[in-house]
């Protein structure tokens, strides 16, 4: 079987709308990265008898131990270095330019969300009366609003303008949100290149490459929690957020999340906006995997079976063709076809 040979303007058209929506996207994230919250928030800050109401949020602010600007450059770079150093193997131009598509897909929709979350909902930081240094006695008689004069605002706030607008915007933590939507993402790849997770025992070290990003993504996250940037619960939020989109961007881009059968294909891109006839080999018919057979798209990995003209993986599929976890018909996997 023979490759289709790759042209790259044929891609850009294909793909020209996906690029031009990522770069609305993250202008839209940036501007209300940069707008101030929009609400008016109300806090509390002493009880009637002097008594701090959340000490929790009276931490002292401190340097942070991975600043965001290190976390986003982390979730991106670390996978596309990955993305990169398989191509030793996959040797597709197409499959590391998607494979990277699918990337930003994550990194930038997790952005936007959680910036929309900050700006809209927030919440205080661990520090945020450090920040706010609010001048009100502690032993004075409450004179804010709300019920029995406790609640206050940002009026009263004698602190940095810009410390203040960051200190109101803790939920969800975007530390978090970049480096599940990056790293996790890269945990997916990991899983289909080397079959971690396949019909065969594979080396054990696969298995610990796997979850060194799922081990970063939590270090990142937990380290916001010792530096009192983010509550706990920003955290979690972060990395729901970053976690899904890595999901739904992986399966976008390839054919299966956890079939391992199918999570190394990579799903075409056949029409668009741009490109309006059809992209395949002549002669192939859908679905995408006898469009894969064609192009002999291969993992990472040979171990297994994985590799050019060698079945052994296909008995899993006969043995399961009833039914069960991996079942279907044993004639579907593309990694059992001589030459594929």
């Amino acid at each position: 079987m023979t490759r289709r040979p790759f042209l790259f303007g044929v891609w850009l058209r294909l793909h020209g709308v996906d690029l031009i929506t990522m770069a609305l996207m993250g202008a839209l994230g940036l501007g209300i990265y940069e707008a101030p919250p929009a609400p008016s928030r109300s806090f509390p800050l002493y009880f009637q008898n002097g008594e701090v109401v959340y000490p929790q949020f009276a931490y002292p602010l401190r340097k942070e131990i991975v600043p965001i600007w290190a976390a986003a450059l982390i979730a991106f770079f670390a996978p596309f270095f990955f993305f990169t150093l398989f191509q030793i193997r996959r040797r597709s131009l197409d499959d590391w330019l998607s494979t990277t598509m699918g990337l930003l897909k994550s990194l930038i929709t997790a952005a936007v969300f959680q910036v929309f979350l900050k700006w809209l909902i927030g919440g205080l930081r661990p520090h945020f009366y450090d920040v706010c240094k609010p001048n009100v006695p502690a032993n004075s008689a409450p004179s804010g609003i709300g019920f029995a004069s406790l609640m206050y605002d940002r009026s009263v706030c004698t602190g940095n303008i810009d410390d203040i607008d960051d200190s109101l915007e803790s939920f969800p933590s975007g530390h978090s949100t970049a480096a599940w939507a990056g790293l996790f993402y890269l945990a997916l790849y990991f899983n289909a290149q080397l079959k971690v997770m396949s019909a065969h025992n594979p080396a054990y070290w696969k298995m610990i490459l796997m979850f060194c990003p799922l081990l970063g993504a939590t270090l990142i996250s937990g380290a916001l929690t010792i530096d009192e940037f983010h509550n706990w619960y920003d955290v979690l939020a972060g990395a729901v957020i970053g976690t899904s989109t890595a999901l739904v961007a992986f399966r976008q881009t390839f054919a299966s999340i956890f079939d391992f059968r199918f999570n190394h294909i990579l799903l075409p891109r056949t029409t668009s906006l741009f490109h309006r006839q059809p992209v395949l080999p002549a002669g192939v018919q859908y679905p995408f995997f006898t469009y894969q057979v064609a192009t002999g798209d291969l993992p990472f990995t040979r171990e297994g079976g994985w590799a050019r003209g060698y079945k052994a993986s296909d008995a899993f599929s006969r043995g399961n063709s009833a039914g069960g976890e991996g079942s279907g018909p044993a004639e579907v996997p593309v990694h059992a076809f001589n030459g594929a």
